[in-house]
C-alpha cells in the first residue's frame, strides 16, 4: 500500500503555496509517491502544468481544488455575531455573497475549506460549475461556494476536509461548518456506505508538531466517528523541498500585508513540504491506517485532464457539414481573391491545406474565425489576421489573412501540422478603439456560456519581487526604490555585492542578503491572474463543462483562469482578438483624405500587395452578422450609408516610388513598425524600393537576426559587396530572396526539411525548440541530426556549424515571414498616407494616442517639418479630436493669402506642405488644429458642451463660453493654461486672471457680467513654455533648448543641425529633451537615447560601463547633456538589381547618412522650470 498526498498546494494559489506545479510533480516522482493531487486555491490555475509534467515523468496526477465554503449562505443560519445575514433585504442572497466577498477582501474573516477531488468527467465538470458559481459576485482573487452547492454537485466529486485550525490571538474571525451540515454533506458524498471504498468523503490529519497537533486529532477523530468520514494522512505542503519554507513565509507575510517582525503565529512553525510514503509512515508510526487509507480514497480518482472532450462552436445549415461549408466558402472566396483565375499553385495549396484540415478535424475553429472577421465587417471595422496563420492559403480566401500566397514563399506547416497534432492559432488586429464592438459582438453571438476571455499569468520580475519582499522584511519605500535601481537587471550571484556596494548599500548586511534571494527565488512567480490582451476560447457546448469562468475586473468580460499556454497543453482553440493603434489611426486619415478627395478613383492591380482582408465584402449568410444590437438585415441597413474604410483601403497605390524613396530617407516618425531609432538607422543602409523589401526590413530589426550575425551579411550582399551564395544547390530556392542568408523561421524550417531529411511536423518541433532553448536546452537535441543530413547531401559542415549558431541566435526572438508580410502592409499603408497627406497623417495619430514610438509633441514638429500649418488648441475652433482647416481661411473664416514661393514648390512634391484637391476644385492646403483633447484636466464632456455652445452662436467673452458651456472654474483654467482662450482674451496672464474670477451664481446666470479689467504684464517667454508644457506637453512657438542655445554654445554644445555637418570620428558636445530610452535584451545593456533640441533630434549611444556611470542620469533626467564621438555611417549605393524582386527606381536616390554620438559623460541639464513631461521608455 502507497502513500497519496491528497492536499498539495502550488504557487498557483496565488502568495498560498511556493513551489511550481510542476516542481510538486517532479517531486513527487523523486520520492516515489503512488499520485499527488495539486488543489490550488479557489482555482484550477495550476491544472494545466501538473498535468503536462506528470505526463512528461509519467507520475500520476489528481485533479481537485480548495474550495472555501460559506456556511450562512443560502439561506442558512449566519454565524453569530455576523454580518453576512440580510434577509430582510430585496435580493438577500447577493446581498449576503456581496458582504461576504467585502469580508473576505477585507481580511477580517476567514471561511472554511474543504478539498474537492475529482473521479470522472462528470465530477469535473461539477468542480467547473461549483469554481463559476463560486467566483461570481466575488472580487476578483475572492471566492466562496454555498453549501448547498456542495450537495447539489456531489456527483463524481470526493471531499476532503481538513481539521479545523485552533484560533489564534489576532487571527480573523473564523467560521466553522456546523454539525448538521456536516451531517448533510456525510449524506450527500456517501460517508456510510457499507464499501468502505465508496464513501466520497474524508477528514485530512495534519501532524505538525507545532503544540496542538493532539487538539487537532481530536477533533479530526470526533469527526470522523460522528459522521463516518474516513481518517487520512497528509502533509498538506505548500511547497516541494523544506527549503522553501522562507519564501513561503514570506509569501504570505505579503498576502496579509504583513512584515516578518509583525507575522506571529502566521510563520510555519515546521516546514510545510512534500514528503516522502517514508517520512509520512514514521510521522504516523502509531496510526498507519491513515496513511494507507490515502491510497484507497485515491483509488477512484482516475480523470485526467487528457479526457476533456472540448469541442470548437461551428454554426451549420441544414445537410451541410463543417468541411462542406469551409471547402464552399473557401472557393467562393478564392474567385473574389483571383477574379481573373485561381493560379495553379495556390489551387494545389488551398486543396492540400483544406484536405488537412479535414483529417485534424478543426473545420470549425476555421469558420468560427472567418465569423468573427465577419463580424467586424459587418461594423466596417479594419481588421487583419497576422502571424502563422498569414502562411495559410485557405486563411487568404476567407479573407482572414492578407498576405497573398501566390506572391509568397509560404510555409503552411509552420501554422498547421498533422505530425504536431495541435490546434491551430490565429491571431487578428482590430482597431483599438473599436475592439470592444467586436469582443461584445462575439460574446452575443455565442452566449456568455459559451465565450470567455483567457487568462494572463501576472508574474513576478526583477522590480516586483524586490518591492513586496522589501516591504516584508521592513524596508522602507525609499530604500526599496533604492535597491531596484541598484539592481535593474538580475546579475548573477557573484555580480549582486558590487552592484549593491556602488549605490551606497553594505552587502554584508543580513537582512539585505535575504531580501535580494529571496527576491531572486520568486522571479517568475505567479502573482495573480490579469486578462488576455485578446484571446478568446469559443465552446460548442456549455464552457463550464470544461473550465471555470470567472467574472474579470473590466466590465462586460468574463475569462477562464487559463493562459494560452495552459490551452496548448489542454488542445483547446484560442482567437486572438487584438487592437491595433495604427490600424485605427490608417482608418481615421483615410476618412480625413477621402472628405477631401485625396483617394484615387481605383488601384491598378487588384492582386497588388495592400492592407485588408478581401475587403470587397461577400454574400452574407444568415446569421453570420448578427449582432447585439440587431439582426443581419438590420445591421446592414443601418451601416449602407456609412462610409467604408474597408474599401477605401483598397484605393491606396501599391508600389509607389515616392513612398519607397521617403522609407529610404528614414523619414517614418509615425510610420508602422519602422519609426524607432534601430529602424531609422537601418532604412538608410537598406533603401526599401519593393513590397518584399518591406517585408525584410521588419524582421531584420529583430533580437533573432542580430543575434544570429544575420544582418551585416544580408547588407553587404545587398549593396554588391559581397556576392549572394549558399553552399549547395538545394538551398538557393529556400533562400534566393534574401541573398542566401536565413532570416525568417520558416526558411529554417524549409531547410530542415530540404537539407537533413525532416519531415514537416519534425520541423516545426525544431521551431518550437529553438524558440526556447535558452529554457529547455531542447535546441541541442537537434545539432547531431541537422549536421548529419547536412553531410548527407553534400552540405559542407562549416554551413551546418554556422546554422546552428544563426538558429541558437534566433532564441526567443524568431520571426515568421508570414507575420512579417501581414505587418509590411500596414508600414506601406501607413507610409503611403504620410508621404501624401502629411497632415490627414498627423491629425489622425494625434488622435489614435497613445499609439507608437513618438509624443505628441514629436508628431506635431514632424508635421511642421514637412510644411503642414499647425495650428494650437482653441475654444472657438478646436473639436475634442484634433481636426483639419483650409489653410487660407482664418480663424473667423476670412481668407487669407499664405502661399510663398516654398508654397508652389510644395504644390507639385508629395508629402510637403499638406496640399490637396479641394471638392471645390483647385490646389488648396490643409492645416492641422489641435484638438481638446491634448489639455489636462479637460474632459471630453467638456468639449462637446464647448461645441455645442459655439453651435448656437460663438461666444463673446470668456464669461459667455462659462456660462453657456456650464463650465467649472478647474476646466476654464485648464483651458487658460493651454491658451486655448486666445480668441477671446489675447493675453494669457489676463485670461488666467478672468478665468480665477468667483462666479455670480445662478441669479445672474443669464447676464455677461465681467470684472473690471485689471492691466497685467504679458507673460515671458520662459513662462508660456512652461504653462504650454504643463497644460499639454508641447509648445508650437518655443522649446526648452532655445532657453539654454546661449549657454550651450559658448560651451561648445553644438545643435541638432551643426551636428549633421560635423566629421565622423570628432569628439562633440551634444544637449536636448529627452524623447525616448530604449535597451533592447540584445544589445548587451547598451542603452540607446534620443534627444531633441529645438532644431532636431540626436540618437546617443551608452555603452553599458558608461549607462554605470552616470545611471541615475541616463535613467531619469529630462534635460540631458552628452560627451561623445559622432559617428557617421554612409550605406553604398545600390545597385538598381540588387534584390531580384525589385521593381527597380530608375534613379537611384545618394543614401542618407545615420548619426549617432557614442556617449562617454552625461550630465542632467536644469531646464528653465518644471516642465511636466515624460519621456516615452521602452525596455
Amino acid at each position: 500500500m502507497g502513500f497519496v498526498e491528497l492536499l498539495a498546494r502550488s504557487n498557483f494559489s496565488f502568495l498560498r503555496g511556493a513551489s511550481h506545479p510542476e516542481q510538486l510533480v517532479t517531486r513527487a516522482a523523486e520520492l516515489g509517491l503512488e499520485a499527488i493531487a495539486i488543489c490550488d486555491w479557489n482555482g484550477l490555475y495550476g491544472a494545466a502544468r501538473s498535468f503536462q509534467r506528470g505526463r512528461e515523468l509519467g507520475q500520476r496526477v489528481i485533479v481537485g481544488a480548495e474550495l472555501s465554503v460559506n456556511p450562512g449562505a443560502r439561506g442558512d443560519s449566519a454565524p453569530t455575531g455576523s454580518t453576512l445575514h440580510r434577509s430582510a433585504l430585496p435580493n438577500p442572497q447577493k446581498t449576503q455573497r456581496e458582504a461576504l466577498g467585502r469580508a473576505l477582501s477585507a481580511g477580517s474573516l476567514e471561511l472554511p475549506t474543504v478539498y474537492c477531488l475529482v473521479e470522472d468527467h462528470r465530477g469535473y465538470t461539477n468542480l467547473c460549475r461549483l469554481l463559476t458559481r463560486g467566483h461570481a459576485d466575488q472580487p476578483k482573487g475572492e471566492a466562496a461556494v454555498e453549501l448547498s452547492w456542495l450537495l447539489e454537485h456531489a456527483a463524481g466529486l470526493r471531499l476532503v476536509l481538513p481539521v479545523p485550525e485552533q484560533p489564534r490571538p489576532g487571527e480573523p474571525r473564523r467560521v466553522e461548518l456546523r454539525p448538521e451540515q456536516l451531517s448533510a454533506l456525510a449524506e450527500a458524498y456517501d460517508a456510510r456506505a457499507s464499501d468502505p471504498e465508496a464513501r466520497r468523503i474524508a477528514v485530512a490529519q495534519v501532524r505538525r508538531l507545532d503544540g496542538y497537533d493532539r487538539a487537532r486529532e481530536q477533533l479530526g477523530r470526533s469527526l470522523a466517528e460522528e459522521h463516518g468520514f474516513t481518517p487520512i494522512a497528509s502533509a498538506r505542503p505548500r511547497y516541494h523541498h523544506p527549503s522553501l519554507r522562507r519564501v513561503a513565509d514570506v509569501l504570505e507575510c505579503v498576502r496579509r500585508k504583513l512584515t516578518l517582525d509583525r507575522a506571529g503565529t502566521w510563520l510555519s512553525v515546521n516546514a510545510e513540504a512534500l514528503r516522502s510514503e517514508a517520512a509520512m509512515r514514521a510521522r504516523f508510526a502509531d496510526e498507519p491506517a491513515w496513511v494507507d487509507a490515502t491510497s484507497k480514497f485515491a483509488r477512484a480518482l482516475s480523470f485526467s485532464l487528457a479526457e476533456l472532450d472540448y469541442q470548437f462552436p461551428c454554426a451549420l445549415a441544414p445537410g451541410e457539414s463543417a468541411d462542406q461549408r469551409l471547402w464552399r466558402l473557401t472557393w467562393e472566396g478564392a474567385r473574389r481573391r483571383y477574379p481573373e483565375g485561381i493560379p495553379m499553385q495556390v489551387d494545389e495549396q488551398i486543396r492540400k491545406e483544406l484536405s488537412l484540415i479535414e483529417r485534424m478535424r478543426v473545420a470549425p475553429y476555421f469558420l468560427s474565425t472567418w465569423e468573427v472577421v465577419e463580424l467586424a465587417r459587418a461594423r466596417k471595422i479594419l481588421c487583419q489576421g497576422r502571424g502563422s496563420a498569414a502562411n495559410s492559403a485557405v486563411c487568404y480566401a476567407l479573407g482572414i489573412t492578407a498576405v497573398d500566397p501566390a506572391r509568397s514563399e509560404l510555409l503552411f506547416e509552420r501554422f498547421l501540422s498533422e505530425e504536431r497534432a495541435e490546434p491551430p492559432d490565429i491571431d487578428i488586429d482590430f482597431e483599438h478603439e473599436r475592439r470592444e464592438e467586436v469582443i461584445q459582438d462575439i460574446y452575443a453571438r455565442y452566449g456568455r456560456g459559451r465565450a470567455a476571455m483567457v487568462s494572463e499569468v501576472i508574474r513576478y520580475r526583477g522590480k516586483s519581487a524586490l518591492r513586496d519582499v522589501g516591504r516584508v522584511f521592513g524596508l522602507s519605500l525609499a530604500q526599496v526604490d533604492q535597491l531596484s535601481a541598484a539592481l535593474t537587471q538580475w546579475e548573477s550571484a557573484a555580480a549582486v555585492p558590487q552592484r549593491l556596494r556602488a549605490h551606497g548599500f553594505d552587502p554584508n548586511d543580513a537582512r539585505l542578503s535575504q531580501v535580494v534571494s529571496v527576491a531572486m527565488a520568486l522571479e517568475g512567480f505567479p502573482r495573480h491572474l490579469s486578462i488576455h490582451v485578446g484571446g478568446f476560447v469559443l465552446s460548442d457546448a456549455p464552457l463550464d463543462q470544461v473550465a471555470p469562468i470567472e467574472p474579470a475586473r473590466m466590465e462586460g468580460r468574463t475569462v477562464i483562469p487559463w493562459d494560452k499556454d495552459d490551452l496548448e497543453i489542454l488542445g483547446f482553440f484560442k482567437i486572438d482578438v487584438l487592437g491595433l493603434g495604427m490600424l485605427t489611426a490608417i482608418r481615421k486619415a483615410l476618412l480625413l483624405i477621402d472628405e477631401d478627395g485625396g483617394l484615387p478613383a481605383c488601384a491598378p492591380d487588384p492582386r497588388a500587395p495592400r492592407l485588408g482582408c478581401g475587403f470587397e465584402l461577400p454574400d452574407v449568410e444568415p446569421g453570420v452578422r448578427a449582432s447585439a444590437h440587431a439582426s443581419p438585415a438590420a445591421l446592414m441597413d443601418m451601416i449602407t450609408d456609412v462610409w467604408d474604410p474597408l474599401r477605401a483601403i483598397t484605393q491606396i497605390p501599391p508600389e509607389d516610388p515616392a513612398v519607397y524613396a521617403m522609407i529610404s530617407r528614414a523619414d517614418t516618425v509615425g510610420v508602422f513598425q519602422v519609426e524607432s531609432r534601430a529602424q531609422r538607422a537601418m532604412l538608410p543602409r537598406l533603401r526599401p524600393r519593393c513590397f518584399y523589401d518591406l517585408v525584410i526590413e521588419v524582421a531584420l530589426v529583430r533580437p533573432g537576426p542580430i543575434q544570429g550575425g544575420m544582418v551585416h551579411p544580408y547588407l553587404r550582399r545587398r549593396s554588391g559587396e559581397e556576392a549572394a551564395r549558399v553552399p549547395h544547390p538545394a538551398l538557393w530556392p529556400i533562400l534566393q530572396r534574401t541573398l542566401g542568408v536565413p532570416l525568417f523561421q520558416e526558411q529554417v524550417m524549409q531547410i530542415a526539411i530540404t537539407c537533413a531529411g525532416y519531415g514537416a511536423g519534425e520541423a516545426d518541433q525544431l521551431r518550437r525548440d529553438m524558440a526556447a532553448w535558452k529554457r529547455s536546452g531542447n535546441l541541442l537535441r537537434h545539432r547531431e541530426r541537422l549536421l548529419a543530413g547536412f553531410m548527407a547531401r553534400g552540405i559542407d559542415a562549416r554551413f551546418g556549424e554556422a546554422l546552428f549558431k544563426q538558429i541558437q541566435g534566433f532564441g526567443d526572438y524568431g520571426f515568421p515571414e508570414s507575420h512579417a508580410a501581414s505587418f509590411a502592409l500596414i508600414v506601406y499603408a501607413s507610409a503611403w498616407q504620410k508621404a501624401y497627406f502629411p497632415a490627414h497623417f498627423a491629425c489622425a495619430l494625434l488622435n489614435s494616442q497613445p499609439l507608437g514610438f513618438y509624443s505628441v509633441a514629436s508628431i506635431v514638429r514632424d508635421a511642421a517639418e514637412h510644411g503642414v500649418e499647425v495650428r494650437d488648441v482653441c475654444a472657438l475652433r478646436s473639436q475634442w479630436d484634433s481636426s483639419l482647416e483650409w489653410a487660407d481661411e482664418a480663424p473667423g473664416g476670412a481668407s487669407v493669402d499664405r502661399v510663398s514661393g516654398a508654397d508652389e514648390i510644395a504644390r507639385r512634391i508629395p508629402g510637403v506642405g499638406g496640399w490637396v484637391t479641394s471638392p471645390r476644385g483647385g490646389r488648396r492646403r490643409r492645416a492641422l488644429r489641435l484638438g481638446l483633447r491634448l489639455i489636462r484636466g479637460l474632459g471630453e464632456g467638456s468639449a462637446e458642451r464647448i461645441a455645442q455652445a459655439r453651435a448656437e452662436a460663438p461666444p463673446r467673452s470668456i464669461e459667455e463660453l462659462t456660462r453657456r458651456a456650464r463650465l467649472t472654474r478647474r476646466e476654464l483654467d485648464a483651458l487658460a493654461r493651454a491658451g486655448a482662450l486666445t480668441a477671446l482674451e489675447p493675453e494669457r496672464r489676463q485670461a488666467l486672471w478672468r478665468a480665477s474670477a468667483p462666479s455670480h451664481g445662478r441669479l445672474f446666470a443669464a447676464l455677461d457680467v465681467r470684472e473690471p479689467s485689471v492691466p497685467l504684464p504679458p507673460l515671458k517667454r520662459a513662462e508660456q513654455l512652461l504653462l504650454d508644457y504643463h497644460s499639454k506637453s508641447l509648445c508650437l512657438t518655443d522649446h526648452p533648448m532655445s532657453h539654454l542655445r546661449q549657454r550651450l554654445a559658448q560651451e561648445g554644445v553644438l545643435s541638432s543641425a551643426q551636428l549633421a555637418d560635423a566629421a565622423s570620428g570628432r569628439q562633440v558636445s551634444v544637449a536636448g529633451l529627452v524623447l525616448s530610452r530604449q535597451r533592447p535584451a540584445t544589445a548587451s545593456g547598451v542603452v540607446f537615447m534620443t534627444l531633441e533640441d529645438e532644431l532636431g533630434c540626436v540618437q546617443l549611444v551608452i555603452y553599458t560601463r558608461v549607462f554605470e556611470r552616470f545611471q541615475r542620469v541616463a535613467r531619469s533626467a529630462m534635460l540631458v547633456l552628452a560627451h561623445g564621438r559622432l559617428e557617421r555611417q554612409v550605406a553604398p549605393r545600390l545597385p538598381l538589381s540588387s534584390s531580384p524582386h525589385a521593381a527597380s527606381l530608375a534613379v537611384e536616390e545618394a543614401p542618407v547618412p545615420v548619426l549617432h554620438v557614442v556617449v562617454t559623460h552625461l550630465a542632467r541639464l536644469e531646464p528653465p522650470g518644471e516642465l511636466g513631461v515624460r519621456s516615452r521608455d521602452f525596455h
